[in-house]
């Protein structure tokens, strides 16, 4: 096991002045298992991240998929400090604000108009804005992760402190369900200003799924918007819109787009994007130009380094040889992997005598002691190598064998050394 005394030393600090310790719910204890994983992480280069004891990880993490390139990347510091030296926020506009919305025009196939926000809840409650504006209708259908904002957040069982009249007027279908998502039209017709949703999430669209969710929102007047905020250059330069070939209205980027800087950004047609002139979407930081500048550098490298085939190529790699250790220990029954080759999942199922929260727990304890920072994904950089890849499947060739001799021994809680993982969106 690791030594963690400095991450449980530190948490209890932090929780005497930071509600839960932390200002993510998935950068949280309750999504690391306390004791028997890293709670701070103190520096990061390229693939690798060292936490609050200098322990040292590969790691799969990504800043919750914000890392792109890798930590630390030169050339996009160097982009920064460049900035920096000229200035960070002003008075005025400054010309990085067009030259990176000109960059996203170019590069996706619904932008026409670009506006800029600092996270991904920023992007898409402008989009959802824009929607009822333009409809002139209140209530959206959800389908994905779309932010903290109450028109969102009120659909899930995270809703304390939002008006039960704005949880109203959200509506949520299952994906690869187009049958769930016409219920909603009909049952409130001509009521629906916009259909938001991740494109992609843990699994593929099926056939003519995507196109059938943008020929209702066409058939029933409302607004489509695909939430990009993770898929946006990591499945392809031109966001999954591109990859899958289905155009919606708006769209809304952020994470990987500035290598971990905090920007995000709403696009779409001019039709609807103009109406940003009316209604109220303004922000201090918004223009903020290191981020600006870390946006056009790693857009930039994106292109001329070929970055995505890389990544994909390791994701490809990544896949196959782990469902070949699924099976080599006998855990397809309760062990699979989904997702896309940027940006997969291993996935657990609860067994008769284990939930997946249990088993999730000890394979996070497991893989941390392995050196292998995860939480359930792999959210792979340009930075990760081969031989990363080779350890990470090293590490889940002994990490699965341990789980599968615990569901078959029934010791979980004599080798895990923790406290259980917590779901985000628990019931209470």
């Amino acid at each position: 096991m690791n030594n963690y005394t400095n991450s449980g030393e530190w948490l209890q600090r932090a929780e005497k002045t930071i509600p839960l310790g932390s200002q993510t719910f998935s950068k949280s204890k309750v999504a690391f298992p306390q004791n028997a994983a890293p709670l701070f992480i103190e520096r990061g280069y390229g693939s690798k991240v060292w936490d609050a004891d200098n322990n040292e990880y590969i790691d799969f993490v990504n800043g919750l998929l914000s890392i792109s390139l890798g930590y630390c990347d030169a050339e996009i510091n160097q982009a920064v400090v460049n900035q920096l030296a000229l200035g960070v926020t002003f008075s005025l506009p400054h010309k990085l604000e067009m030259e990176v919305a000109e960059e996203l025009v170019k590069l996706i196939p619904c932008a026409e108009m670009v506006r800029f926000g600092k996270n991904g809840s920023d992007a898409t409650s402008a989009a959802i804005r824009l929607a009822r504006a333009y409809t002139k209708r209140e209530h959206v259908a959800v389908c994905g992760y779309h932010g903290w904002q109450d028109w969102y957040i009120g659909s899930t069982t995270r809703n304390l402190g939002v008006p039960e009249c704005v949880r109203a007027l959200t509506h949520t279908f299952t994906y690869n369900d187009l049958d769930s998502l016409e219920k909603l039209f009909n049952e409130h017709p001509e009521q629906l200003a916009a259909v938001i949703m991740e494109p992609m999430n843990v699994a593929y669209p099926k056939q003519g799924f995507l196109e059938g969710v943008k020929a209702l929102c066409q058939k029933y007047g409302t607004v489509l918007i695909f939430d990009e905020t993770i898929t946006g250059f990591r499945f392809d330069l031109h966001g999954a819109q591109g990859l899958f070939n289905v155009t919606p209205d708006l769209a809304t980027f952020g994470k990987g787009m500035a290598n971990g800087f905090p920007i995000s950004a709403v696009v779409g047609k001019q039709k609807i994007m103009s109406l940003m002139e009316d209604i109220f979407f303004s922000g201090t930081f918004a223009g903020e130009t290191m981020s600006l500048a870390a946006t056009k550098a790693t857009l930039k490298k994106m292109q001329e380094k070929d970055v995505l085939t890389h990544i994909h190529h390791l994701g490809d790699k990544l896949i196959a040889e782990l469902d070949t250790l699924i099976l080599k220990h006998n855990a397809q029954q309760w062990l699979s992997t989904a997702g896309h080759p940027a940006w997969s999942f291993i996935v657990i199922k609860d067994t008769a005598h284990y939930s997946s929260l249990e088993l999730k727990s000890l394979l996070i304890q497991e893989m941390c002691t392995r050196g292998i920072l995860i939480a359930g994904s792999h959210n792979l950089s340009y930075a990760h190598t081969l031989c990363d890849i080779e350890k990470l499947l090293n590490a889940y060739d002994e990490v699965i064998a341990i789980l599968v001799n615990t569901i078959k021994t029934q010791n979980l809680y004599t080798v895990f050394k923790g406290k259980l993982l917590e779901p985000v969106f628990k019931v209470r």
